[in-house]
């Protein structure tokens, strides 16, 4: 058993149980991270139906968070919240690998 090197707060599984729920089909939110951004790398967030083999499936409550192994190397550590503010509601990765990060809260990078 892997350990879960990526932690799902109680406020981000619930509300990943909601839009699942209003979507009507058994899905997970994957969370991946791609090259690009404005800081070197970013974070990519979508509904997902069907796992791959070797990915991190993270259930906590009644959600489930599924990370590819790349993706998990650069986010070992780190914790998704979901976070509700003036500027908007949206998902945030807690990094503690990034060294900056862009003021669009997607985009980071670790040197």
């Amino acid at each position: 058993m892997v350990m879960e090197q990526f932690a799902v707060t109680d406020r981000a599984a619930a509300r990943i149980a909601e839009i699942v729920a209003s979507e009507g089909k058994p899905a997970a939110l994957r969370v991946a991270v791609l090259a690009g951004g404005c800081s070197g790398f970013q974070y990519k967030f979508e509904l997902d139906e069907t796992p791959q083999d070797d990915d991190l499936i993270i259930h906590q409550g009644a959600a489930k968070v599924l990370v590819d192994p790349a993706s998990l190397d650069l986010l070992a550590g780190s914790e998704l919240d979901y976070t509700e503010a003036l500027m908007g509601a949206h998902f945030a990765v807690r990094n503690p690998n990034a060294k900056s990060a862009c003021g669009c809260g997607t985009s980071f990078s670790l040197d």
